[in-house]
């Protein structure tokens, strides 16, 4: 464990009726306490889940690659601000890591490809070819791969967007091999309940205020897709 705890500087928010400090949730929770190698976020689109990933990553000092060369209509000036506003408790003093999304990583591939014009052995982290010539799910297990056997803290949101069910089981391998020695630390926004099943993991609902820990067969997308799978031919009724 890298980070034990983050606290929600609640009485320091500088507005209650912008988002995300207008969430109930960020209003009411005193923080998070972090006690297994893997946390889960969970919760519908808009509970805040990748907000918080993304605030705690920042004031863990850890970069986010953004491609700042769009221009946005509206602007909303405390979308960015939540890290501000949380404080972090490490084990052991601070440790490097990353943040992962589908398109942050897309970018990284690109930038991936120009660095290895002058330095094509930097493919060698990375199964030894561009990670722009295999298909996208391929690319992500091999930069999975190749990243977290590093010692870090590791943020991930919604890694299963190009995973095939396979690679998500693929995927909880992997990161059993990370933690088994303790040397890696991951929190992931997720909505597969693939992703979920990882024995240990602790499961935070963001669809609760104050946010809790919930079960696996407690979470909506567990409960979603079994009733689902159990009887798919209901949903098919009258199509």
């Amino acid at each position: 464990m890298h980070v034990r705890k983050v606290a929600f500087l609640n009485e320091r928010y500088p507005t209650a009726d912008v988002y995300p400090f207008n969430l109930e949730l960020l209003q009411v929770t005193p923080g998070i306490t972090f006690t297994k190698p893997v946390t889960f976020f969970v919760g519908e689109n808009g509970a805040g889940k990748s907000t918080v990933l993304k605030a705690i990553c920042l004031r863990c000092g850890i970069h986010i690659w953004q491609d700042e060369g769009r221009q946005r209509y509206e602007i909303n000036r405390y979308e960015e601000d939540l890290y501000k506003y949380l404080r972090v408790s490490w084990a052991d003093g601070h440790v490097p890591g990353s943040y992962f999304d589908s398109q942050i990583f897309q970018d990284f591939t690109k930038f991936l490809d120009d660095w290895a014009k002058a330095t094509p052995d930097i493919l060698d982290y990375f199964g030894g070819s561009s990670l722009m010539t295999k298909s996208h799910g391929q690319s992500l297990m091999a930069y999975f791969r190749a990243r977290y056997r590093i010692p870090g803290l590791y943020f991930l949101d919604e890694p299963e967007a190009a995973l095939s069910p396979k690679n998500q089981i693929a995927f909880l391998d992997l990161l059993a091999d990370c933690v088994k020695d303790g040397h890696a630390q991951f929190i992931i926004a997720t909505q597969s309940p693939i992703l979920l099943a990882f024995s240990g993991a602790e499961i935070l609902s963001f669809d609760h205020a104050p946010l809790q820990s919930i079960a696996y067969e407690e979470t909506e997308h567990y409960r979603v897709y079994h009733d689902f799978m159990d009887d798919p031919r209901r949903y098919l009724e009258g199509k």
